[in-house]
């Protein structure tokens, strides 16, 4: 009994360390694993294309990554330096000497009969940590020439930059632009735009920049407050953050998702606290009402969201927590079968 318990672990104990290892060599040669001292393959140092798509109903929406700017927790208004701290922590928001990371998001909605983009992000504008709009629309299986209309929440570059190309043509050359008749007459203005303070007149360069080959070609179309722009898709006024500033309601088979721009910079702070500002808001009362009213909106009809500055994809639901509110992020999903 005694020697038929010596197995060859018992006996590698004897024969020392190199018999060990010649046969975890072995081993792994028959297993197909690596030998023990293979060398350590190196990090891919990486990530996925940026985009998430699912369905509203009978409408695809592509969510893409356009990428990241830091953003100055100094720049929300109404709320105590200590209590903005407490809330980033909370919100597990990583915080550099910069600021916080704030995602910039753009959507893709196809309808079956247009192929639509809300916002287009910021191109060159805000340097090169975003700009990635176009590249991920392509990643995504889509072409910018595929794109027939653009829809865009505001005229702040990191929303209006995208819709134009290095060479100063248009990035979706066979789309229509469609700007809110408030917002253009604001941005687009040449005597306002002459009286704004200084810290103010890049907006309105980048704005003009942005519009201007949309309007050469006669494709700039100005639109009102409410007004349904397409089957299945309505314009929505969340004005205040600009005097023109909305979204756009997407509904189809009986569901439906509200693109809201900007309501949002601060996930952490604004849920929590809806009468926080930001210092770009350009009626800042107007802009915390506005909150207010969709995010109450949004809880009571359940109503998709997505969000320009929410983290990617930047889609899911919003509810009541006690006297606040709360984000719900959407679960990844596969796309139903056809």
């Amino acid at each position: 009994m005694r020697s038929a318990m010596k197995t060859p672990l018992f006996a590698l104990r004897r024969k020392g360390r190199l018999a060990a290892m010649i046969l975890a060599a072995a081993l792994g040669a028959v297993s197909g694993c690596p030998a023990a001292f293979a060398q350590v393959p190196a990090m891919q140092a990486s990530q996925a294309p940026g985009y998430y798509r699912m369905m509203i109903g009978g409408f695809e929406v592509t969510a893409l990554y356009d990428g990241s700017i830091p953003l100055g927790v100094d720049l929300l208004k109404g709320a105590g330096s200590e209590e903005l701290a407490r809330l980033i922590e909370h919100g597990f928001v990583p915080v550099s000497p910069n600021g916080v990371q704030t995602a910039v998001n753009a959507y893709l909605v196809h309808t079956g009969k247009n192929l639509i983009l809300v916002d287009a992000g910021a191109a060159t504008c805000l340097g090169p940590t975003l700009g990635a709009v176009s590249r991920n629309i392509e990643a995504s299986g889509y072409s910018v020439a595929q794109v027939d209309a653009v829809l865009l929440t505001h005229l702040h570059g990191d929303h209006a930059c995208g819709i134009v190309g290095p060479d100063g043509a248009p990035a979706f050359p066979n789309a229509t632009l469609h700007v809110a008749e408030d917002e253009a007459a604001f941005w687009l203005n040449t005597e306002i735009a002459a009286q704004a303070p200084q810290d103010a007149q890049p907006f309105f360069k980048m704005a003009q920049a942005a519009v201007a080959p949309y309007r050469a070609a006669g494709k700039l179309k100005r639109f009102k407050t409410g007004e349904r722009l397409m089957p299945g898709v309505e314009a929505v006024p969340l004005h205040g953050h600009t005097p023109g500033h909305g979204g756009y309601m997407f509904a189809s088979d009986g569901q439906a998702m509200l693109i809201w721009g900007d309501v949002i910079h601060s996930h952490a702070v604004q849920f929590v606290r809806p009468d926080v500002s930001i210092e770009f808001d350009t009626d800042p009362q107007q802009a915390i009402a506005s909150r207010r009213q969709v995010l109450a909106d949004a809880v009571k009809q359940k109503y998709w969201i997505a969000g320009a500055h929410l983290p990617f994809p930047g889609i899911g639901h919003v509810r009541h927590a006690g006297e606040r509110y709360e984000w719900i992020p959407a679960e990844y999903a596969p796309l139903p079968a056809n």
